[in-house]
């Protein structure tokens, strides 16, 4: 019974980790494609409207927002990512002793699996009934006139092409990102090596801000943290690089 109890409480553990991981990655990609999308409508609105003064094109997107333009967007990448997970099967092998089972976690493993849920989760299509949504209860409420509506419809195409375009723009980004961390992080080593601790702390500062503006992602994540956990023994430690055999395993468990 003990054992039982044991093992339920491991899978709960393993369960809550997952939940854990997987939010911060969709809180990441909410916060990042929510800004990515509100940079093309700023610059598809300036194109529709290109006799407006900014002043006027602001005050268009606001009666838009009003109008629910925001929530419609955000509901849009929520049920696009979620969709585009199911779509391109986000799952994780266990053994289970007979074989291995495939578990749904819907956690993004690198960007490109991230990168293909979110093209085949329609988000284009959600952010375009977005603007239908908003562009009806505008003009319905007489917050925005219907001829500057009818523009709008017209160029919705050319602010859609905006959004699509940024959105590649943004994980060529992050796999750009990736690649910047992965030589950061040698660098680090390298200096590490020559007991540099200057040369350290500026790539770890590199590491660090680099992090933020990146999908997280275990793999990255638990490289940085070795790193991080290694810098700080020997900085705390009045920058001594004597470190014990131990130290260095339990830096490296430390960043699992």
């Amino acid at each position: 019974m003990t054992e039982l109890l044991e093992q339920k409480n491991n899978e709960i553990e393993i369960k809550q980790t997952e939940l854990t991981n997987a939010n911060e990655q969709k809180k990441f990609l909410d916060t990042t494609l929510g800004k990515v999308i509100n940079t093309a409508l700023d610059l598809g609105l300036r194109w529709v409207l290109p006799d407006f003064i900014e002043n006027q094109v602001i005050d268009v997107k606001n009666s838009l927002i009003k109008g629910g333009l925001k929530e419609g967007i955000d509901k849009a990448i929520e049920n696009s990512v979620e969709l585009g997970k199911s779509v391109t099967g986000i799952f994780t092998a266990i053994d289970i002793g007979k074989g291995t089972l495939g578990i749904f976690t819907g956690k993004f493993d690198n960007i490109s699996q991230a990168q293909n849920a979110v093209k085949n989760g329609g988000l284009i299509d959600g952010v375009s009934s977005a603007i239908d949504t908003a562009l009806n209860t505008t003009t319905k409420k007489g917050w925005i006139p219907n001829e500057i509506a009818k523009l709008i419809r017209q160029g919705k195409n050319v602010i859609l092409d905006n959004v699509s375009n940024n959105i590649e723009t943004e994980f060529v980004s992050q796999l750009n990102n990736i690649e910047k961390l992965g030589k950061y992080e040698n660098n680090w080593r390298n200096y590490f090596q020559k007991q540099d601790f200057e040369g350290m702390e500026r790539e770890y500062q590199k590491i660090k801000e680099k992090l933020k503006q990146t999908l997280p992602i275990e793999t990255t994540l638990k490289q940085a943290r070795e790193i991080e956990n290694v810098h700080l023994l020997i900085k705390n430690s009045g920058k001594n690089f004597e470190l014990t055999k131990e130290q260095l395993e339990l830096a490296g468990v430390l960043a699992k």
